[in-house]
């Protein structure tokens, strides 16, 4: 049995350029489905958040409309109540990464707002790149690599092909012009190999032990990649 760790973020609301507090947290399938993965393959769960604080789901990821009807909405939910580890989760600040024999970071708007910029997050990252274990990042949460920057200056990312929630995906949900800046374009600036798919379809990407979703849809298919990876 793996033990897989789960970096969650701890923010509740996502500060857009006008200084509105936007309410989030964490999207629902992008936590949920891979969690299903893991446990049902039999490894265990532990998940960590800044401070040890009890994550925020985004109320909006929730909704029928973004999980195919109410029967869909009605799963993620059941999931997400079943997700007994989401209300004990431990310090970022206080894991070994060795602990673990893989990482993995859900979405939502919420890593915008504090992995961004968490230094813990970013020596985590920075050490599963490092030691090869399977490591895998959807949606928003690849927000969380730009704080993996040495002090060099040069991010433990820079070179490597990825993806992540698209410019154009966050136009399509009505945030491009209210952010204070986009994923994309700041992933680029690392200087990744940023990969685009067809906007809310699935696509994954892969470099060495790096393992990465465009979206929510991606959020399955990227857990099946890192459950092989794991053995």
């Amino acid at each position: 049995m793996a033990k897989i760790l789960f970096v969650v973020t701890g923010a509740d609301h996502w500060t857009l350029a006008d200084g509105t507090a936007h309410p989030t947290g964490f999207w629902a399938e992008e936590a949920v489905t891979p969690y299903q993965i893991f446990t049902g393959a039999g490894h265990e769960v532990v998940v960590a958040t800044p401070g040890g604080v009890v994550p925020t789901v985004d109320r909006a990821s929730l909704a029928p409309d973004v999980n195919g009807g109410q029967e869909g909405a009605d799963k993620v939910a059941a999931g997400l109540e079943a997700f007994e580890e989401l209300r004990r989760p431990v310090a970022l600040e206080d894991v070994a990464p060795e602990a673990y024999d893989a990482v993995f970071y859900p979405g939502g708007h919420g890593p915008m707002e504090d992995l961004s910029a968490d230094p813990a997050s970013g020596r985590l990252l920075t050490a599963t790149l490092a030691s090869g274990r399977p490591l895998g990042v959807v949606c928003h949460a690849p927000a969380a690599l730009l704080a993996a920057t040495g002090p060099d200056g040069v991010n433990a990312f820079a070179g490597y092909r990825l993806t992540g929630f698209t410019n154009t995906e966050e136009a399509q949900a009505g945030f491009a012009d209210k952010a204070k800046w986009l994923l994309q374009d700041r992933l680029v600036a690392l200087g990744t190999d940023f990969q685009e798919g067809e906007p809310w379809a699935p696509f994954v990407i892969t470099d060495r032990n790096l393992v990465t979703g465009q979206n929510p849809a991606s959020a399955a298919p990227l857990a099946e990649e890192l459950l092989r990876r794991i053995g």
